[in-house]
């Protein structure tokens, strides 16, 4: 799926996209404040080493979690009758966040508490975005 590189995208996903696996846990809050961009993520049950947070593509926030699953019935000797303890509720996940344009990606914090990954992304403050219009000038010919 070329989203990402259909120019048409912002028509239909104005004015940021986001992406999610199907049947993820990670349920997503975005706060804005006036110096950064806030997101929350419902991940219990994950640890920091289970958590991925980067930047792809410039602009595109990918958080992935990957549960860590125990070898089942690596013993020998050993025989599984029940095995949901590790699975129940938590599985693999991935999110993609298109981010705005005015953030300082190379200052992107993150971090995992009680359940919860939060992940701060600075605005740039001090250097607006020129405007993204152009005015044509229009004569009877050209």
């Amino acid at each position: 799926m070329a989203l990402f590189g259909d120019p048409f995208r912002r028509f239909f996903l104005s004015p940021t996209i986001y992406r999610t696996s199907p049947g993820s846990p990670a349920l997503l809050d975005w706060l804005e404040s006036p110096s950064a961009h806030i997101f929350k993520l419902n991940v219990p049950g994950y640890g920091k080493e289970d958590i991925k947070v980067q930047v792809e593509d410039g602009n595109i926030l990918v958080i992935r979690a990957e549960c860590g699953k125990e070898e089942l019935g690596k013993e020998k000797d050993i025989v599984w009758h029940v095995a949901e303890r590790k699975t129940m509720g938590k599985s693999d996940f991935s999110r993609e966040i298109e981010l705005p344009e005015d953030v300082k990606v190379e200052q992107i914090k993150a971090q995992v508490e009680n359940g919860v990954l939060t992940v701060v992304v600075p605005k740039d403050t001090t250097h607006p975005k020129p405007s993204k219009v152009r005015n044509i000038n229009v004569t009877s010919k050209l």
